[in-house]
């Protein structure tokens, strides 16, 4: 697909940065013109793809998260956060609801909160290469017409 635009973003893995980035993808995006329920689907998967490489990619030292996103032909506004932490062994499972490996105080949701606000979501990882999370949301054009 053609890229229209696109802003690519690198920032420690501090969790203050989380609003950073989903402030700066909900500004990116606005050229989309997306609703205020678009905007915030997206700035929650954001903010959970983020969460996830603070919490769980770096869980015990500081690293380096980028973010790329890129305005796609067709409105698609594709996403894309990725570190270089430890990495996920077994994907499949760490994508099942409740599944966590953040302690009592995680939720396990991420992945599918991710998965349930955006209209693709592909995640790669290695142990100890890290991981990236890839989203797609085609945003509407007013009056519902694609």
């Amino acid at each position: 697909m053609k890229c229209e635009n696109q802003m690519v973003l690198e920032f420690p893995s501090k969790s203050v940065n989380e609003s950073f980035a989903r402030a700066a993808v909900a500004c990116f995006a606005a050229q989309l013109d997306p609703t205020l329920e678009e905007l915030g689907d997206i700035k929650t998967a954001v903010s959970e793809a983020v969460t996830n490489s603070i919490v769980h990619g770096y869980p015990d030292t500081l690293g380096t998260i980028t973010l790329r996103c890129r305005i796609l032909a067709g409105n698609v506004l594709d996403i894309v956060v990725k570190d270089k932490g430890r990495g996920i062994e077994n994907v499949e499972e760490a994508r099942k609801p409740m599944f966590t490996t953040g302690g009592a105080d995680r939720s396990g949701m991420g992945f599918t909160i991710m998965e349930s606000f955006m209209h693709e979501l592909k995640v790669t990882s290695q142990p100890g290469r890290g991981t990236t999370v890839h989203m797609k949301r085609k945003i509407l054009k007013r009056g519902g017409k694609p």
